[in-house]
């Protein structure tokens, strides 16, 4: 017979039994109401991606083009693999083997058909920061966000027009069951390729310009630069430079390794970076703001003695130096034709610092040009109050003297020089240097007289022609017998020869433009540390001329 306390015990154990059941139930009821109300979408996501595959369909990239349709810039279609991997991954793999044709997709390489001889101009590709991945691009959001190993341009057109060359990748859609293996295809987006970029380049000028660059004996490290007067950019190269073939192959570590140790700093754009002092190039500007400024008029003649001595320092004429002769009574246009720095320094000192940095700011040789593509530097144009607040010394005379022949601290990139020579070839017109040929010219008139001008031109036509008629010949040889092979085809151009330090070997430059009265063409060449503008810059200039006019049937 049960005890009172027997059947006591089993009811509370009873009721505890029962309560712990309810409780376990309760728990049950409300993780299936966590799992299928409140967390119902997140699972029933983490089912659909477990079943449904996302894979990436890659978008071409825009082409870009000479201005005759040749690529500066293409692709090459290359067939992968769709590789369905772990926890739902996608690899795309260049083994095809076993690869069904459903899962074979086209991706594309980026090449480079000039491969070196347009590399600065062009930019190059490499794979996204890793901080970049996940997020838009600011300039183009709508292109949606950048995905780990993505290819975005890096200096050059490449960089400046990314937003127009890149793609939008498509997908595809694929439900596959528990093994990966592919059950029907959902749906596809299909890509969207880029848009083509149409440039200015003249495809075989700009080879030229290369090939011609590239073969000096004299001098390996220099740009040049070939535009039409509104700013059109034909021709552009920097000198050392690099293929950005490599970059997208990466197949050749050791050619990569030393393009990346180069002393010559082939990766360096020094037509639109590089700041060099310019020279005799700088003349023209300083008889410009002579002759505006009222120092001097056309009548104006100066003798040459060969040599200036202010408070013992000596400042001579580079005939005098090198020959031991001077050139007499001569005028402006002969000034200019032979580069007489006497001459420019005794204008130089008439029309004084100020008044010629005022001109050279009309011309832009203080700022950049706007080029459309990155990293542009400037130059420099000193003046006193610059001196003072830069380097806390007073201005002197000689300071002025040297300003004048385009010495001391007066610097110019390649394409700021180009462009002030085109504005004198342009009256005056002066455009902003440009690759896209579908923009219309951005320009600006610098008010000056046409008889100014005409004066500036003489001098640099009378530069290029031999000695005829009781007149000296010019400083740029290269270029006499021009006219005579080009059916009298006018040229008009300027020597440069920049001291660097004191024995340093000299910047050298030549800059034309021609026909004189119609221009098509505006060149400018340096040799970083190269020796004597004529002739280290002069051969190649006009070897360029030569190869441009016997295109053109002129």
């Amino acid at each position: 017979m049960n005890s009172l306390s027997s059947k006591s015990n089993q009811s509370w154990l009873s009721w505890f039994l029962r309560g712990l059941l309810i409780l376990l139930f309760i728990i049950l009821i409300g993780k299936l109401f966590e799992v299928q109300i409140i967390k119902g979408s997140y699972y029933r996501d983490l089912s659909d991606q477990n079943r449904i595959r996302r894979i990436p369909i890659p978008a071409a990239r825009g082409r870009i083009l000479a201005n005759d349709g040749q690529a500066l810039a293409d692709n090459v279609t290359i067939k992968k693999a769709v590789v369905f991997g772990t926890g739902g991954s996608i690899t795309l793999t260049d083994d095809l083997t076993n690869a069904t044709s459903d899962k074979i997709v086209t991706d594309y390489k980026r090449v480079y058909p000039l491969a070196d001889k347009f590399a600065h101009a062009s930019g190059y590709l490499s794979v996204v920061s890793d901080s970049e991945v996940g997020t838009p691009d600011p300039n183009c959001p709508q292109k949606g966000v950048r995905t780990s190993g993505m290819l975005t341009g890096v200096t050059g057109l490449e960089e400046e027009y990314q937003c127009q060359l890149e793609g939008i990748p498509g997908e595809e859609l694929v439900e596959v069951n528990t093994d990966g293996r592919e059950i029907r295809i959902l749906g596809i987006k299909n890509p969207v390729p880029g848009q083509d970029l149409k440039t200015s380049i003249d495809y075989g000028l700009q080879e030229e310009v290369a090939t011609d660059m590239e073969s000096s004996e004299l001098a390996k490290k220099g740009a040049a630069i070939v535009t039409n007067p509104d700013g059109q950019i034909l021709a552009f190269y920097s000198e050392p430079s690099f293929d950005p073939n490599l970059l997208i192959n990466k197949d050749d570590s050791q050619k990569i390794s030393a393009l990346l140790t180069d002393p010559g700093l082939p990766f360096f754009n020094r037509v639109t970076s590089g700041t060099f002092h310019p020279g005799s190039v700088f003349k023209p500007l300083v008889a410009i703001a002579a002759l505006e400024e009222g120092a001097i008029d056309k009548y104006f003649t100066y003798d040459d003695k060969g040599i200036i001595t202010v408070n013992n320092f000596s400042y001579t004429n580079w005939y005098f130096t090198e020959y031991g002769r001077t050139e007499g009574v001569i005028n402006l246009i002969k000034a200019i034709a032979r580069s007489t720095d006497t001459f420019f320094y005794t204008i130089g000192q008439m029309v004084g610092p100020v008044n010629i940095a005022k001109w050279a700011d009309a011309f832009g040789l203080d700022k950049p040009t706007g080029v459309d593509i990155p990293n542009e530097n400037h130059g420099l144009i000193p003046t006193p109050d610059w001196k003072q607040k830069t380097i806390h010394e007073g201005w002197f005379l000689g300071n002025t003297y040297n300003m004048s022949i385009g010495q001391g601290d007066v610097s110019v990139t390649p394409i700021e020089l180009n462009t002030y020579i085109s504005a004198i070839a342009n009256n005056g017109k002066l455009c902003q240097p440009q690759f896209i040929s579908s923009k219309s010219s951005v320009c600006r008139q610098i008010s000056i007289s046409q008889n100014n001008f005409d004066l500036v031109k003489q001098g640099m036509q009378d530069a290029c022609s031999p000695a005829a008629n009781g007149m000296s010949e010019g400083t740029g040889y290269t270029f006499f017998d021009f006219p005579a092979k080009h059916g009298g085809q006018t040229v008009a151009c300027k020597t440069g020869t920049a001291e660097v330090g004191v024995v340093g070997t000299p910047n050298a430059w030549f800059t034309f433009f021609s026909p004189i009265d119609s221009p098509q063409i505006v060149t400018t060449i340096v040799y970083e540390k190269g020796g004597q503008g004529s002739e280290v810059a002069g051969p190649v200039a006009r070897k360029i001329a030569d190869y441009y006019f016997q295109s053109t049937g002129n």
